[in-house]
């Protein structure tokens, strides 16, 4: 027997059963779940209804996610995941899909924001010159960008530890991509509470 997206199996309101008159459909046909895990890249394409491709990524480890206050977009790696609403067992396998909370690399972030601020964050590195900014600006353009800058402190911390917390966005198992947005401010707020319980 196929998996089947039909509710001709459910019960009624009042708690009683159909009886079931006819065949499964095949506009009704449900497929696997690709449980997407951390890895190599391994996307597989499906021939799916109306001659129309889904991608199944079967493994993934990297996906663009954007820094919503500093409408920046970067190429990151995924690195773990730790929080999921519908199903610990998600996090324990480490299974990617829609609506996870995850660990991304913050040194897309990191780069970026040195060079276009020209000041360091999270801890001070001893490596780093912003010499790269005085060519391009002048003191006045830079030292405005500066004043403009402002990051919460949730985030600075972690930054500090090389790890950013993120929201998968996309459907990783019908579109073979795994992107996201880092989490700010209360929605931050709220997935921290939560990864303390």
């Amino acid at each position: 027997m196929g998996i089947s997206r039909a509710s001709r199996y459910k019960r009624r309101d009042t708690g009683g059963k159909r009886p079931i008159i006819i065949k499964k459909r095949k506009h009704e046909l449900g497929r696997q779940a690709s449980m997407t895990k951390i890895g190599a890249s391994r996307v597989h394409t499906v021939r799916v209804r109306g001659g129309n491709t889904k991608f199944r990524a079967l493994r993934l480890d990297m996906g663009n996610f954007s820094w919503g206050s500093e409408s920046i977009t970067k190429k990151v790696r995924v690195v773990d995941v730790v929080y999921n609403a519908t199903n610990n067992e998600l996090v324990r396998t480490k299974t990617l899909v829609k609506g996870s909370i995850i660990q991304v690399d913050a040194a897309p972030f990191r780069q970026w924001y040195e060079s276009h601020y020209g000041k360091t964050i999270g801890r001070v590195r001893a490596d780093y010159t912003p010499a790269a900014m005085k060519d391009t600006l002048t003191e006045e353009q830079l030292a405005a960008r500066q004043a403009e800058s402002t990051v919460e402190s949730d985030i600075i911390d972690q930054f500090n530890t090389g790890r950013l917390y993120a929201r998968i966005s996309s459907r990783p198992g019908q579109v073979g991509r795994c992107d996201g947005y880092i989490l700010e401010g209360a929605e931050l707020d709220f997935y921290l509470r939560k990864l303390r319980k």
